[in-house]
Formats: C-alpha cells, structure tokens, sequence
C-alpha cells in the first residue's frame, strides 16, 4: 500500500491551511468530539484527531465487518463453557490476582446458579493491517468491557465527509464507509432494558471516579433519553455502589431502592477499580443479581488475551464451529500466539522471544492499553521472571507491522503542525446478546480507525498518543 495520502493539501498557503484547522477543531467541538482534558479535568478540550481520513483496504475492512458476527458468536459460546474458561485460566490464576478474583466471582455465581442468564456484550474487535503477509487484517485484540469511542466514532465519520466536502473533494465522500456505532450500541441496551420487562427499572452505568472519555458515554446515554424518554439512566461509581447497592427479594439489583434493568460497566475493567475489598464485594453482589450485565462476568473472562491465544491453539475453534468456512475466515484473522506456561511449550516460546525480541510483543493480562513491551525490554522482562510462575499471566503475540501514513494529527495543544508518519488500528464494533441455550441478538454495527504516530509502541487516544481517525475505502 502506498505511502502518499490520496487527498492533497499542497494548494492550500499557510494561512488557508490554519484556516482549515480551525475548523476542523470548531466542527468536531460542535458535534460532541470533546474529552476531559488529563492535565486538568475541569477543562474541556477537542479529541485529538487526524485532519484528513487515513486510507484502507476495502477488502480488508469488509472482512473485518463480515467476520465480526462470527467473532461475536464465538466469544458467546466460549464465555457459556465453563470447562474451557476454568482449564484455559487456571494458571494465570496463580500469577494474576485481578484475573483470580474475577474467576472467583465467575465459580461462585456459576455454582449457585445465575439469577440472571441473559448477557449483553458491546464488543470491538481490533486489528492491524500486516505488511509481513501483504497488508492482511490481523487481530490483536477483542473488548468485552467498557469498549471505547462507540459514541464518537460516527462523529469523526461525519467530520471526514464534511472535511473531504470542504476540500472539493466531494466525489471522495462515497470512500467513507457509513459508522453506525452508537446506534447499534444504544439498541443493544435499550433491548437489553425491553427484556428485563420492568419500564421503572433503570439502565446503570458504572463509572471511573474521574471519567475523561465523558462524551463518548453521554453520546450514548443522550441518545437512548432522546429516543427512549421513559429509560431513566444512573451513573454511579463502584466505591459510591458499596453503601446505595443491595438486593431486593427477588434478586433485583436496587440502588437507592430503584431496580436496575441493566449494568453497563465502564468500569471494572482494571485492578484500580477495586481499591478495597468493598468494591470487589459490589461486583460480586452485581453479578448475583437479576440485572443484565454488559458484560457478564463470563463475558468478561471469555474477552481474556489468555482466552484469545487459547483460541488461536490449532484445533480448539472446531470446539465451537464445524463448517468450514467459517472456521477459515475467523483462523485468517489470526497471528501467531504462545502462552508462556511453565511448560515445555512455554520455554520454548520463552527462547524465542529471547532470541528474537523484535518479532513479538509481550502482554500482560491487563485491560485499558499501556501495559505491553517491546524489543529489547522484552528481554529483560522474559529473564526477570523466567522460571517464575509470574510468567504464566503473560502472553506472547506475533509482533505485527502495519503501513505508514502520512497525515496531520492535531490535538489541542498542538501550536505548530507538521505531516507525522503514522500507523492505525482499525476496531470493528458488535452486539452480541443471549444465554446458554440462544442468541436473542448478533449484529455488526460500526467501526473506530485510531491512529497514532509510527514511533510510539502504546498509542491510546486516552492517554494522549493516539487520535480518532476513519478510513478512506480503497480498491
């Protein structure tokens, strides 16, 4: 694939081109594209961005859009087995304490018996484009929990046909692929909250103390009161949930005496979240209750990278599907994964990390980005716990390469741009809902392009690396 962008900006002079950044800035500011600023969270500033669409192979796209249904069921039937969740998480167990507690939870609501068996999953699938297998798409990931930019994703889509349509370049707006995200997103839980069959119960959203990505959750929960008036939605915290939560005879999860419908967690995802026992007791009293979950804590383990590199294991998939063909299309997706058990399989993965750290990047179980290692720190890392069973709650992935780009990407305290070399990562979102026995709701519903310079191994939009961005469909 090629280098150049597609669309060109050499005709502009200085001053036309600033004068087109600020109103890129005022057009996404105007649509919601907001955040809370990290420096300061009482300020609010644009999500950074990238000036014009970063192109994409539309058959790579489609495939991810085409397989995410697949994906969807597979995570489904995997969180329902029980057998395979306990014997694939067994030793992370003993080396991750977060994971151990959330399996602790999982082992106990499973053996009294859920009070509720409908799951509801918003999931985004991530990939990369691999210039090692000729830009194939790769996955490098699937989230089950608090699945980001679902709510601003579609804005961004709209920003870039605006942006395209600015530039003359109207002919152009037919490469941006339609993003229905936040609707999909929004239909799920509205569903979800239909099936509970109790319009006074409410939708819960559980909560980080401090929430910088605030517009991507309100996009959302403004669009389900604008639609759905009657849907009364509560945000709360795990910490204030531990003296407002309790269960009423049924099971009903109430807070403050009200009867929550559903639990939507943009929460929960990491060890920060449970800062004391307490909240640890509220997820537990959660997932005994009635309430629907988004996600369950089954879904939750079954979007593990231990569960993911189980599943890359050559003839574990024919656990779940027999035909063929979807089998192939899910298999093409993947890229080479090893666990690092202390085993043989493991030392060999081990050795092959040691002598080769380039080819592979390093990953934790841990969820919110941040936390992988590259290169030579690989190999310090991979020394330090060698015959540890601390290695046993890591993973070992495939390093993959994607294209470089180049584009402008601007965030709020940029004062001088320049054309970056940037790389993206292409999040394909779905809805998947059901119980042990059925698939009440399955669908593929949008996408994310988040896009970071080509120098930076971690390239979260959150933290400050990374930016929105949507891609330009080529051929």
């Amino acid at each position: 694939m090629e280098s150049a962008m597609l669309i060109t900006l050499d005709n502009l002079t200085t001053t036309e081109f600033n004068e087109l950044c600020t109103k890129a800035k005022d057009w996404l500011a105007m649509h919601g594209a907001l955040m809370k600023s990290k420096k300061d969270p009482m300020q609010i500033c644009y999500a950074p961005f990238l000036l014009l669409p970063s192109f994409f192979p539309r058959k790579e796209f489609e495939k991810g859009q085409q397989t995410q249904i697949l994906l969807n069921e597979l995570i489904h039937k995997v969180a329902h087995d029980y057998k395979f969740l306990r014997n694939t998480l067994k030793n992370i167990i003993e080396a991750d304490d977060f994971t151990a507690k959330l399996f602790d939870i999982y082992q106990t609501v499973y053996l009294e018996g859920f009070a509720q068996s409908i799951s509801l999953g918003l999931v985004r699938s991530d990939y990369m484009l691999n210039t090692d297998d000729v830009n194939k798409l790769k996955q490098i990931e699937i989230n089950m929990i608090s699945t980001s930019f679902g709510g601003l994703a579609p804005i961004t889509s709209a920003y870039q046909r605006f942006i395209l349509s600015e530039l003359g370049y109207r002919e152009a707006i037919s490469s941006i692929p339609l993003n229905e995200a936040a609707n999909g997103f929004c239909k799920g839980l509205v569903e979800a909250w239909k099936l509970y069959n109790n319009k006074k119960a409410m939708i819960l959203v559980v909560v980080e103390d401090i929430v910088y990505n605030i517009f991507d959750q309100r996009a959302l929960e403004f669009r389900i009161q604008k639609t759905n008036p009657e849907i009364v939605i509560s945000r709360r915290t795990m910490t204030e949930l531990i003296k407002q939560a309790s269960l009423g005879p049924q099971k009903q999860l109430l807070v403050n005496n009200s009867e929550v419908a559903v639990v939507y967690y943009r929460s929960g995802y990491q060890l920060e979240a449970y800062p004391t026992e307490k909240e640890w007791k509220v997820r537990l009293l959660i997932e005994r209750s009635k309430a629907i979950k988004c996600p369950s804590i089954h879904y939750h383990l079954a979007g593990t990278k231990k569960v993911q590199q189980q599943l890359a294991v050559p003839g574990v998939l024919e656990n779940y599907f027999t035909d063929s063909n979807e089998l192939a299309r899910i298999r093409e997706l993947f890229v080479d994964i090893y666990s690092l058990d202390l085993d043989e399989m493991g030392d060999i993965a081990v050795e092959k990390a040691l002598k080769d750290p380039n080819k592979y990047v390093l990953k934790p179980q841990r969820e919110g980005g941040g936390y992988n290692i590259y290169g030579q720190e690989i190999k310090a890392k991979l020394e330090a716990m060698k015959n540890s069973i601390d290695r046993t709650a890591w993973i070992l992935m495939e390093r993959i390469h994607p294209p470089i780009q180049k584009n402008y990407l601007i965030r709020h305290d940029d004062e001088c741009l320049e054309l970056q070399e940037l790389v993206s990562e292409l999040g394909i979102y779905g809805v998947i809902m059901g119980n042990q026995n059925e698939i009440i709701m399955n669908t593929q519903c949008g996408h994310i392009l988040r896009t970071k310079p080509s120098s930076v191994n971690e390239g979260g939009i959150i933290v400050g690396a990374g930016a929105l961005d949507c891609p330009y469909l080529i051929d």
